[in-house]
C-alpha cells in the first residue's frame, strides 16, 4: 500500500512541476515571444503526467482505502497551480501521524 502512495506522491509532484512550467514558462514563451513549440512539448509532458496522476489516484483510492471525499480533494488539487504540492504536504503529514 505505501508503495502506491509513494508512487502517487512522486507523480503528483512531477505533475505539479509540469503544470507550473507550462503556466509560467511555456505559455509566456508562446504568447509573448511567439515560440509555440514550448507549449507543445511541455503540454504533452504535462498531459501524460496528468493521466498518470488520475490513474494512480484511482488505484490508491482503492488500495489505500481513501474516502471518496479525500480522493475528490486530491483530484481537485491537481487542477490548481501548486495544489499537488499542498496535497503532498498533507500526505507526508498523514504518514508521519500513522
Amino acid at each position: 500500500m505505501n508503495n502506491w502512495v509513494l508512487t502517487f506522491r512522486r507523480i503528483a509532484v512531477a505533475e505539479g512541476i509540469s503544470f507550473i512550467v507550462l503556466l509560467l514558462i511555456a505559455m509566456p514563451l508562446k504568447y509573448f515571444l511567439g515560440i509555440p513549440e514550448a507549449v507543445k512539448v511541455v503540454g504533452w509532458i504535462h498531459g501524460i503526467l496528468f493521466v498518470m496522476y488520475v490513474v494512480v489516484l484511482a488505484i490508491v483510492h482503492f488500495v489505500a482505502r481513501w474516502s471518496v471525499w479525500f480522493s475528490a480533494w486530491a483530484f481537485f488539487l491537481s487542477l490548481i497551480p501548486f495544489g499537488t504540492f499542498y496535497l503532498d504536504w498533507q500526505l507526508r503529514k498523514k504518514e508521519r501521524a500513522a
